[in-house]
């Protein structure tokens, strides 16, 4: 007998039983951290399906994740940004293991994207900004190459961002297919 094809069927029965038991959306898009998620997307006026967008595209869930440049945690947020967006709203004695903290992490995730929509308004400007810096993101709005207007990007110059933002995008049009 061939191992290869029961593998194959073992495989194909093992997935079918879990999609059937937990549902797609459970697998694939799973509401996770539900309650730092609402408190905290509520808290600061953010669209908790955005945030679970975010969550899967930057760290997959994963709340020890660490990226090779030092994002940390599920929102995958810098040491740098952590210890800004912790003074503004009132966290002391910030350290940058506090990032793999869950609700932490949520809730400075949370309040950076707030505080990007602020600064740029459309949601393809606030995930570029959230994966490249807002800086970047300024200096190509300013930059006819990239804005015709100076209000929307027509091109991105860095092609992780320009993946990052469609990973997301796709996520958060996913997640309100199956939550809305």
């Amino acid at each position: 007998m061939n191992y290869k094809k029961i593998l194959v069927v073992v495989l194909v029965a093992v997935t079918m039983f879990f999609i059937t038991r937990y549902g797609v959306k459970n697998i694939f898009f799973p509401y996770k951290y539900k309650e730092y998620v609402d408190k905290y997307s509520e808290e600061y006026n953010v669209d908790p399906l955005l945030v679970l967008a975010v969550i899967r595209g930057e760290s997959n869930f994963d709340p020890k994740a660490e990226s090779n440049k030092g994002a940390k945690g599920l929102m995958q947020i810098m040491d740098s940004t952590g210890k800004w967006i912790a003074e503004e709203i009132g966290i002391e004695e910030f350290t940058p293991d506090m990032l793999f903290n869950e609700e932490t992490n949520i809730r400075l995730g949370c309040w950076y994207l707030k505080n990007l929509e602020g600064e740029f308004g459309s949601l393809d400007l606030i995930l570029a900004a959230y994966n490249a810096g807002s800086g970047h993101v300024t200096k190509w709005l300013k930059d006819e190459r990239y804005s015709p207007n100076g209000d929307v990007l027509t091109y991105i110059p860095f092609a992780e961002t320009k993946k990052y933002v469609d990973k997301v995008k796709t996520n958060y049009n996913v997640y309100k297919h199956f939550y809305q």
